[in-house]
């Protein structure tokens, strides 16, 4: 029973975030007096209607998102109201707004969670046994500024670029120790789990309005940061196909977190509940960043293929024929789906072993 509501609680949060992203299309679409036949939330049969002016505003039976169908998406429609009559800025501005959505709710979420439980500082708390960072000179207190070059906001970014050093080139970090600056340049240690520094930190602080809504920023630089290192990785062939998770994986290891977070508040229910609160909005602001990010590339049946198509007609003032437009984003959307059953599949296999 308890797997049960985990998993409808991974479902709405995931549907939530899809929501916003197509309420950005939405109130860019009414903005731009494009008429939006059917504004719905969910997917599948319709519970409840309503019509007000030219919308139909619909609740659906899975709570899995919902869509923004526009006059004039699929098909040229002579109407003044339709999207295929509007200019080619205001069609980018409508198609753009679903990402920039994901990112603003990504941002919004992080203002709540680092003001609740702070940000992550990058400082070393203790070392290893037989630590590289230790013998290269590294010490605790040392707050780390850059890593191979990189800027270095909090202690996550580090974890994650150790985690894709998969051939155990150097490593030269950049640290702030007492106000001074010192770089310190070693071989990772070769362990079980991959190429390791030999150090533990990141601690979590408190500040005011400002560190808050800078954190915050900063948050989200590293969400999508990620998301394109991961990108970045998976084509490239270091990191394998198997890596990549789907709906289905991504609401088990909702579950998965859920149930952790139930088992640290060690029986008292107050605690439990707040756990599960803020590894949720935790969960939100990594998939709406994610969300926002792939939406951006530039692939057919994508917000990005999209807009590449607009931008190219403002550049050479041609516009491809709306017929030509819906049968490349639906092979796009068939290429998608067929990858997405694909991954669903893997989700399945994990899960059941």
């Amino acid at each position: 029973m308890s797997t049960i509501i985990n998993v409808i609680i991974g479902l709405i949060v995931f549907g939530a975030i899809i929501f916003f992203h197509e309420l950005g299309h939405f109130i860019f679409a009414k903005l731009n007096g494009i008429y939006v036949n059917e504004f719905a939330v969910g997917m599948g049969p319709t519970i409840f209607s309503f019509q007000k002016k030219e919308t139909k505003y619909s609740l659906r039976a899975i709570p899995m998102g919902g869509f923004c169908a526009m006059l004039g998406e699929e098909e040229e429609v002579a109407d003044e109201h339709s999207f295929s009559a509007k200019s080619v800025w205001s069609r980018m501005s409508v198609v753009l707004a679903g990402p920039i959505f994901n990112f603003i709710l990504a941002f919004l979420l992080a203002i709540v969670l680092i003001g609740l439980c702070g940000y992550d500082k990058p400082v070393i708390s203790k070392f290893s046994e037989e630590s590289p960072a230790k013998e290269a000179g590294l010490q605790t207190g040392d707050v780390i500024t850059g890593y191979n070059g990189h800027r270095i906001y909090n202690y996550r970014e580090v974890l994650v670029y150790v985690q894709f050093n998969k051939s155990g080139n150097p490593i030269t970090l950049d640290v702030d120790r007492n106000g001074e600056k010192f770089s310190f340049t070693f071989q990772p240690a070769k362990t079980d789990s991959g190429y390791l520094m030999g150090i533990y930190g990141g601690t979590r602080e408190k500040g005011g309005v400002i560190d808050t809504l800078k954190y915050s920023a900063l948050e989200l630089r590293y969400q999508v940061k990620t998301t394109i290192l991961s990108l970045e990785y998976l084509i490239s062939g270091k990191l394998g196909f198997q890596n990549l998770s789907g709906p289905v994986g991504i609401v088990s290891m909702m579950n998965d977190t859920i149930n952790e977070a139930k088992e640290s508040a060690q029986g008292d229910t107050s605690i439990a509940i707040l756990n599960v609160i803020l590894n949720m909005i935790n969960f939100c602001i990594l998939l709406s960043a994610n969300l926002g990010v792939m939406n951006l590339l530039p692939l057919p049946a994508l917000d990005g293929g999209r807009a590449l198509l607009l931008l190219v007609e403002g550049i050479f003032h041609k516009k491809l024929p709306i017929e030509k437009e819906a049968l490349v984003n639906g092979i796009g959307l068939a290429l998608l789906m067929g990858l997405m059953v694909i991954v669903m599949f893997q989700d399945i296999f994990k899960i059941i072993g």
